[in-house]
């Protein structure tokens, strides 16, 4: 009944269906796996501690100084975790930065970014803190200056940089001297110097400053992409499916076509469509 499936067309036909079949597997796994690793990258966020023990800021950047932040393995957290580092530099306030939008305990104002000179000429960026108020009024005239231009030693969070989503970071149009998301492609055309591809924040703020809240990066964790991998993941599936279901139809409806002509059983004839009664007159059509 079915020795139709050797013909050419229907090989090629029958071919297709399972290279699209394999194609759709392939696709939903890559998608599951993808789910699966956020899920275990949730887990161990869950599971690691919020802090490690500080590591000089030269194996946080254990690819260069140029190449993007990420958490180092041997610091036992992931990008969901805060990792401290220490750093030696020299602050330079001449090239503070003000980062405007900000929200910390439920008050507005701003970042206090003040780039640290290291040794090897880079400078890292640190947030010295929070500073409740608009950049524009009294609370930025009432940052504490950096005065000591001797060598400190401080202990940071590192922070990879922000994206345009960050809270924040959306503001557009800002004066000199302020930025809306501190990112280290932003900042290297308004410092005259190299900078490490990350920032920081201090862990103990300024006098009259509010510690910055560490923000993981997006990505992290059970988000809505997470969910969206796996909602692909079942639309690759179903599609997989839809295409096993539509090969048997086919393949059964072509067999049941052939079976009818080897019995002289022709198909019924599309139905005719009825034609008005010669004494019927004709419907004159309406202008």
């Amino acid at each position: 009944m079915y020795r139709f499936l050797r013909e050419p067309r229907w090989a090629a036909a029958t071919l297709l269906a399972v290279a699209a079949v394999v194609v759709c597997l392939l696709l939903g796994t890559w998608q599951l796996g993808r789910f699966e690793d956020r899920v275990d990258t949730h887990q161990a966020a869950e599971n690691a501690p919020v802090t490690t023990d500080p590591i000089p800021v030269e194996e946080a950047f254990a690819d260069g100084p140029d190449a993007p932040y990420v958490v180092p393995p041997e610091a036992g957290g992931n990008a969901a975790t805060a990792v401290l580092a220490t750093v030696t530099g020299r602050w330079d306030p001449a090239n503070e930065l003000l980062s405007p939008g900000r929200t910390v305990d439920g008050q507005e104002g701003f970042y206090v970014l003040t780039p640290l000179r290291t040794d090897d000429g880079r400078a890292l960026v640190v947030a010295r803190g929070f500073a409740p108020g608009a950049v524009d009024g009294p609370a930025a005239d009432s940052v504490p200056p950096v005065t000591d231009d001797a060598p400190v030693t401080l202990t940071v969070r590192l922070e990879r940089s922000e994206e345009g989503s960050t809270a924040g970071a959306a503001a557009g149009g800002l004066p000199d001297g302020q930025i809306a998301a501190v990112s280290t492609a932003a900042m290297i055309n308004m410092l005259p110097y190299p900078l490490y591809d990350g920032w920081a924040s201090a862990t103990e703020p300024a006098d009259g400053l509010l510690a910055v809240p560490y923000e993981a990066p997006a990505g992290t964790g059970l988000d809505l992409r997470a969910f969206q991998n796996l909602g692909y993941t079942a639309e690759w599936f179903i599609f997989a499916g839809f295409v096993v279901f539509m090969w048997f139809r086919v393949v059964r409806r072509e067999g049941e076509l052939r079976r009818d002509r080897e019995l002289g059983i022709e198909p019924d004839p599309a139905p005719r469509p009825s034609r008005p009664h010669p004494d019927q007159p004709t419907p004159t059509p309406t202008r």
